[in-house]
């Protein structure tokens, strides 16, 4: 957490703008700036050469709310408890968007947070309790963009497309529901989901004429998987690199309780608009050609992108904001046979991270290769901005990086969790003979080792310098037991370390409070 000195220096400086953008689903080694094989992504990469890119960034938690959750208040999901997507926010906690309401900034969103709110003291009947696509307290929410695209839908129709009255746009033309193809649908590059957002922030921000704070939330590469020409053949079925995975889904299957659980569960609607039967029907040739589609819609963002590096520029506005570019969880895309996002696998958490800031331009150009996490961004805007955060932080100020310097005892490992408890319906519980607090799993991933501690299922150990695609776990293998050991250990003293410290560092004294920040 930033200290005083820090938060003096930072408040007697001018107030940037603000940018907060996050693309859906990104996975963190899909950027042409730490090499990926096939896919470009010119304007993400433009922004790194201004800025500073972090190459092993991870998501504190899956799926959207959860990952959310960590980005917009800085805590672990141990800390802020949104568990699954629906889990209520507890209205106690700070975030990112009532802090920069007290450094002075109308914090406007476009698009959605996916943040269920906190129900007591609302009533029973009230529909705000009925989804968990709410809006973060402290927002002014200027275009809303849910996944039920009503709005780019409506949008769509007043720009000719009468037919745009469901979801069923993103089927291909001449495709049928469920069917994956990377035919084109009916609208084109300039009327995606993401261009339409992106056209509203544009339009806003030729309103300002006040230091602002924007969160431009995209949905892409969220599926269904679905792009429009030129990006549904900018990549063939052959592009990419090896998939980390075994030789088929029975082996993935039957290495651990948990995969058997939750790879049959993943169905093809989620990924395919209309699809119909589980995922598990889809052959390798069928991941490679959804991956293809992939692909091109981070492609299709990018575009987006650059689009809104020049509207800052013809607004004269480049260089007074401050960017942050990340993702709020990643997408296995086809990674151990699964699509989609959660467990313990890296695919599902790996990020990206890309931080300008005009006003530090010591660290322009740099990329770190040091573990961060969604959790700093909180930590980081608030020491930028010269703001006290109301309750304890778990992740730290990336502030150092960002001015070129090296920050002192910094992470030696990632750490993120997975809570797959289903309080609605009760399967996970019933499948595993567990209570929903014993449902869930805390991963810290270092250099060379990773360990994955369940509360009521065996736990996995990877040696990553080995088995750089987590195909061996090495938790019963006697002559790994001491590393085990050490990780668990590890673990155990990172969880006692970020127990909620709000009100551990006050102590009442015969002179009053004495409050000590770290």
């Amino acid at each position: 957490m930033p200290n005083p000195t820090s938060i003096e220096r930072r408040a007697s400086g001018k107030r940037p703008n603000v940018l907060l953008i996050s693309a859906d689903q990104w996975r963190g080694d899909c950027l042409s700036a730490v090499g990926h094989s096939c896919v470009k992504t010119p304007n993400v990469d433009a922004l790194a050469r201004d800025g500073v890119l972090f190459r092993r960034h991870f998501a504190g938690a899956a799926p959207c709310s959860p990952a959310r959750a960590t980005l917009y208040t800085g805590l672990y999901q141990m800390n802020h408890r949104v568990c699954r997507n629906g889990s209520p926010l507890d209205a106690r906690f700070d975030n990112l968007a009532a802090a920069s309401r007290r450094a002075g900034y109308d914090p406007t969103l476009f698009g959605y947070t996916d943040t269920a709110p906190d129900p007591r003291g609302m009533d029973p009947n009230d529909p705000y309790l009925t989804t968990y696509e709410g809006v973060l307290p402290g927002f002014s929410a200027r275009q809303l963009l849910p996944e039920h695209e009503k709005q780019w839908l409506s949008w769509l129709r007043s720009h000719g497309h009468v037919g745009a009255t469901s979801r069923n746009i993103h089927i291909p033309v001449g495709a049928k529901p469920g069917e994956i193809s990377n035919a084109a649908p009916a609208y084109s590059k300039d009327e995606t989901q993401t261009a339409f957002l992106a056209g509203e922030f544009i339009r806003w921000l030729g309103e300002q004429d006040e230091p602002w704070f924007a969160h431009v939330s995209f949905l892409r590469p969220h599926p269904p998987f679905s792009v429009p020409e030129p990006y549904n053949r900018m990549f063939a079925a052959s592009d990419g690199p090896a998939f980390a995975r075994a030789a088929d889904r029975q082996t993935e299957q039957t290495a651990h309780p948990f995969l058997a659980y939750a790879m049959p569960l993943i169905g093809k609607g989620g990924f395919i608009h209309g699809g119909e039967g589980p995922a598990s029907d889809w052959t390798a040739e069928d991941l490679s050609a959804i991956r293809a589609i992939y692909y091109g819609m981070i492609a299709e963002v990018d575009t987006q992108l650059g689009r809104i590096w020049q509207a800052l520029r013809d607004a004269d506005a480049w260089d007074d904001t401050l960017i942050v570019f990340t993702s709020d969880h990643a997408e296995m895309m086809g990674d151990h046979w699964m699509l989609g996002k959660g467990g313990f696998f890296d695919g599902s958490y790996h990020i990206p991270l890309v931080i300008r800031d005009p006003g530090q331009p010591g660290g322009m150009g740099q990329q770190v290769d040091h573990f961060t996490s969604a959790a700093d961004i909180f930590p980081t805007l608030c020491d930028r901005l010269g703001l006290l955060p109301d309750n304890h932080l778990d992740g730290e100020t990336l502030l150092p990086f960002i001015e070129g310097a090296e920050p002192e005892d910094w992470r030696d490992a990632a750490f993120w969790e997975f809570d797959f408890r289903d309080i609605a319906r009760g399967d996970a519980e019933r499948h595993f003979g567990l209570r929903s607090n014993a449902c869930n799993l805390a991963v810290i991933r270092g250099e060379r080792f990773k360990y994955v501690h369940f509360a009521g299922l065996p736990p996995l150990l990877f040696d990553l310098a080995k088995d750089p695609m987590e195909l061996i776990n090495l938790a019963d293998d006697p002559n790994y037991a001491a590393t085990r050991l050490a990780y668990a250990e590890k673990l155990l003293s990172l969880r006692a370390r970020h127990l909620d410290q709000t009100l551990a560092y006050t102590e009442l004294t015969e002179t009053g409070p004495v409050s000590r920040r770290p």
